[in-house]
């Protein structure tokens, strides 16, 4: 049974609940890779709290797009983040979104090890 601060020392909250869960019945090498790829992916709610700041400055929708929403991310450029109304709504949710990514990278990382399509 892999520990999860072992190999994840990083997470902490609904993440690092979220993450035991899926690494409990794994053992240390399997854990210590999934931590591997799963680090590579994951975005830290702190970087996106700093892009959707950049989104008062001017350059709305960056955090969009590092969360993999695109299409979102390009109309919050085109409307200065919807007229900053979008992006004053990101930085109230900017945690829940980057916690949603992250559940979906993790799944995806657990697939992808595990051999599950």
């Amino acid at each position: 049974m892999a520990k999860v601060l072992d190999h994840l020392p990083e997470l902490d909250g609904d993440e690092l609940k979220y993450i035991r869960n899926i690494i409990e019945d794994m053992d240390d090498k399997t854990a210590r890779e999934f931590a591997g790829i799963y680090r590579k992916r994951r975005r830290s709610p702190n970087s996106i709290f700093i892009l959707t700041l950049l989104g008062f400055v001017g350059v709305a929708g960056v955090q969009r797009f590092r969360l993999g929403k695109f299409g979102t991310g390009l109309f919050y450029l085109l409307t200065l983040g919807f007229v900053f109304v979008g992006t004053l709504y990101d930085l109230l949710t900017y945690e829940k979104a980057a916690f949603e990514h992250n559940k979906f990278a993790a799944l995806r990382v657990d697939m992808d090890i595990r051999g599950d399509s």
